[in-house]
């Protein structure tokens, strides 16, 4: 079974940009998303991605927290074109940043279309108890907060969201 750990965070500034070792497009859809997991009618989401000349398939269980398990398939780009364009509820569109620090790598995720203005870091660990480097530039963790998962950001994009859930953005930005 394939278990991820992964925490993820707001970011106090810029400076992780000039860290960056390279960055991409990437587009994603659901065909298993936030309306089925709401309602109580899967346990887990599965997403289309597309990135580049690559495409994937990935199906994860959801649950709160750093832990959860995923499964990850390589699938003809010309699938995923097709599966984003017909059978996905909305396609997520984000910039990922590669940084590393100290061995480490942290990918920054900056949301396009509705999501623009949220940076989230995202850092993948062996285990669940692991170290890690704790830049200057990483913020408030909110890894056990579900508006930040990247599949409930189609169904509730940050351009939508109140004051109080924007606070906690603005508060790790300062």
């Amino acid at each position: 079974m394939g278990i991820e750990i992964e925490r993820k965070f707001l970011l106090r500034d810029d400076g992780w940009r000039a860290q960056v070792s390279y960055s991409e497009h990437i587009a994603q859809g659901y065909l298993v998303g936030a309306a089925a997991l709401a309602a109580g009618n899967a346990r887990g989401s599965v997403r289309v991605r597309r990135a580049g000349d690559e495409a994937w398939l990935n199906i994860k269980a959801a649950r709160l927290g750093i832990e959860r398990a995923e499964y990850d398939y390589a699938i003809p780009p010309g699938d995923a074109d097709a599966l984003l364009a017909t059978l996905c509820d909305g396609v997520l569109g984000k910039r990922r940043h590669h940084v590393t620090v100290e061995g480490v790598l942290f990918e920054i995720d900056e949301f396009l279309g509705d999501n623009a203005g949220l940076v989230v870091a995202e850092v993948e660990l062996p285990s669940v108890d692991a170290p890690f480097p704790r830049p200057s530039w990483l913020g408030r963790e909110v890894s056990a907060l579900a508006r930040y998962y990247n599949v409930n950001l189609i169904a509730h994009p940050y351009v939508r969201w109140t004051a109080a859930e924007r606070d906690a953005n603005d508060g790790a930005n300062a």
